[in-house]
């Protein structure tokens, strides 16, 4: 039989008293079982592999609670990156709603320059309508019927507004000339009348020399002329002091 008081004796000093206990039970068992007597130091290799074990075990427990301390960490900062992203989005919402007023706030301005652009244009338009019989015959040579503001409505139900709509001839050969005012004309506002001339030249079904283009403003930036002088040719430019002094040279009607 197995001295297992002296085994005990052994593990208790390695081991707690209920570890002690189990693993004499377990050592009994084994020599009991293989009715094999287990040399001291044989004894000691398993103590060492016990305790290996043991040691191994207590790793593990440690490691356990790191990874517990570690997911903790993790689980703070899903906690505080949930926290930002509710921030962030509270954020955005006044975003959108900062911009959402801006844009409500710059289509109200957009009106309101749109409606003093139209005011300042309309001046100039009706300042300068008395005087565009004596503009059209010192400037082209035109005999004038008709001058008006005007608006064309196509087949198609569009339609354009002339600012000056002057109707006449030139040497007896039916003329149109068209007259755009700005404050301040820009390059898209070129373009723009640049369509316009076409579709009206269509609609009158008239050759290049049977419709003429001007555009009168205040004020042209220099590479705004430098543009219409390069690609609209065709279209005069007039600062808003040069139609009195064209309408005003010594040219008579004929």
């Amino acid at each position: 039989m197995p001295n297992t008081f002296k085994i005990y004796e052994d593990l208790q000093d390695s081991f707690s008293e209920q570890q002690a206990k189990t693993l004499t039970k377990v050592i009994s068992k084994v020599i009991i079982d293989e009715s094999n007597i287990v040399t001291k130091v044989e004894f000691n290799d398993l103590k060492e592999i016990v305790a290996g074990l043991a040691v191994t075990v207590k790793e593990l427990a440690e490691a356990q609670k790191r990874t517990e301390a570690r997911v903790e960490e993790l689980a703070e900062a899903q906690k505080r990156t949930e926290a930002r992203v509710e921030e962030l989005a509270e954020a955005q919402k006044k975003t959108e709603e900062t911009v959402r007023r801006l844009v409500v706030d710059m289509s109200d301005v957009k009106k309101q320059l749109g409606g003093l652009s139209m005011a300042v244009g309309y001046g100039i338009e009706d300042k300068y309508i008395p005087i565009m019989e004596s503009f059209a015959l010192n400037r082209y040579g035109a005999d004038i019927d008709v001058v008006e503001r005007k608006h064309i409505i196509y087949p198609d139900g569009k339609y354009d507004e002339i600012n000056l709509y002057l109707e006449g001839s030139i040497k007896n050969k039916k003329v149109y000339i068209i007259g755009e005012s700005k404050a301040q004309p820009g390059k898209k506002d070129l373009d723009r009348f640049n369509l316009m001339l076409g579709r009206l030249k269509n609609y009158f079904k008239v050759k290049d020399d049977g419709i003429k283009g001007f555009m009168i403003g205040y004020i042209y930036a220099p590479e705004v002329e430098d543009y219409a002088h390069s690609k609209y040719p065709h279209i005069d430019l007039f600062k808003t002091y040069q139609i009195e002094r064209i309408a005003g040279s010594s040219r008579k009607k004929s």
